[in-house]
C-alpha cells in the first residue's frame, strides 16, 4: 500500500486517525436481536471492512450500547470479537457506555475493574491530541444525562488545553433528531453541557445512538454520529415510520488534521470496486512533481 502519510495536495497528512464504530448491542449467546438481527455476524463484517481500509489507528472508539441487555456473556463476545483486531492494528479500544449498557457489567467485562454504578469515563492522550470518554447513560432510563458531577469532573479535564486540542466521545448525541421517538429518548441538560464546553479546546464531538449517520454543530463544535454495526434505521420511510432495516451499516474514519477534522463514513458491504488507482499509479505520481502530477490528472484531455 502507499504510505498513510502520502498526500499530493495543500494539506499535509492528518495527523491523528480515530476509527468510530458505535451500537453493536450484541446478546448472550448471539440471539438474534429482534428476532432478526445477527449482531455478531455484522460486527465481523465491520470489523473485517476496517482491516481492509489498511488504516492503522491511533484509537477505535466504540460510542455506547456495546450489548442490548448488559449481559456479562455478551460482553465477553464483544471483548473477544475487538480485541484480536485492535491488536493486529496496534490501537487501543474506547468503550463508551450507552443507555443499552449496564455500568457493572460493562466495567468487569471489558475494563476488569469491580462492578460499580460510577459513571464509565476515561482520558487517552493520542500523542498530543486529547480523548474523553463520557457516560450519557442513566441508570434506569434509556434517556441521556450529564450530570452536575461528571460536568465538572470535564471541566477540570478541560481547564488545562491539549497540545492537539481535544475530541469528546458519548452515546446520546447533542443534535435534534428528525424522528419523533428519538427526542423522547433525547440527552437532557444540554446548556449545561454546552456551559461547560465554553471556552475549551473541544474540537469535535463523536456519538451515536441514532443507528443512522448524520452531523451538525452543539455549542459551535462539529458533531459526529456514526451509524449503528448491529441495524440502520430505514430513512427511506416518513419520520413517524422510520424501522430498523438489516443493511447500510458503515462506521467512520476520522482525520485529525492541524486546523479541521474529517468524519468519512465507510460502509461495511462489500461491492465490486473498479480497478482505476493501485499501488503502481500512486508510486508513479509520487515520482512526479506536482506540476507534472497535475499536468497528468487534472488537464482535461
Amino acid at each position: 500500500m502507499a504510505p498513510a502519510s502520502l498526500s499530493f495536495g495543500i494539506h499535509p497528512p492528518a495527523q491523528r486517525v480515530i476509527v468510530h464504530l458505535s451500537d453493536t448491542h450484541l446478546l448472550a449467546g448471539n440471539r438474534p436481536l429482534g428476532g432478526r438481527y445477527d449482531t455478531a455476524a455484522n460486527l465481523t463484517a465491520t470489523l473485517a471492512a476496517l482491516e481492509r481500509t489498511g488504516v492503522r489507528p491511533d484509537a477505535i472508539v466504540f460510542t455506547g450500547d456495546l450489548t442490548d441487555l448488559g449481559e456479562p456473556e455478551a460482553y465477553a463476545a464483544l471483548r473477544a470479537q475487538v480485541e484480536p483486531v485492535a491488536a493486529r492494528l496496534g490501537a487501543p479500544i474506547v468503550w463508551v457506555a450507552g443507555n443499552h449498557d449496564e455500568r457493572p457489567a460493562l466495567r468487569e467485562g471489558l475494563l476488569d475493574e469491580p462492578p460499580s454504578l460510577e459513571p464509565v469515563t476515561g482520558v487517552w492522550d493520542l500523542g498530543g491530541l486529547r480523548l474523553i470518554a463520557l457516560d450519557s447513560s442513566v441508570p434506569g432510563w434509556h434517556h441521556g444525562d450529564l450530570d452536575a458531577a461528571q460536568l465538572d469532573w470535564l471541566r477540570g479535564i478541560l481547564a488545562e488545553p491539549a497540545p492537539r486540542g481535544t475530541v469528546l466521545a458519548l452515546h446520546h448525541p447533542p443534535l435534534p433528531s428528525h424522528i419523533p421517538f428519538f427526542d423522547i429518548l433525547e440527552l437532557r441538560h444540554q446548556s449545561e453541557f454546552a456551559q461547560a464546553l465554553a471556552g475549551s479546546d473541544v474540537r469535535a464531538i463523536l456519538a451515536g445512538h441514532l443507528h443512522y449517520a448524520t452531523a451538525g454543530t452543539f455549542a459551535g463544535i462539529p458533531v459526529s454520529v456514526a451509524s449503528a454495526t448491529c441495524y440502520t434505521m430505514n430513512l427511506q420511510r416518513p419520520p413517524q415510520e422510520v424501522n430498523g432495516m438489516d443493511g447500510g451499516q458503515s462506521f467512520h474514519l476520522v482525520h485529525v488534521y492541524d486546523d479541521t477534522i474529517t468524519h468519512s463514513v465507510v460502509p461495511v458491504g462489500e461491492a465490486e470496486t473498479a480497478d482505476v488507482f493501485s499501488e503502481e499509479w500512486t508510486r508513479a505520481m509520487a515520482a512526479l512533481s506536482a506540476e507534472e502530477r497535475l499536468e497528468a490528472f487534472s488537464r482535461k484531455r
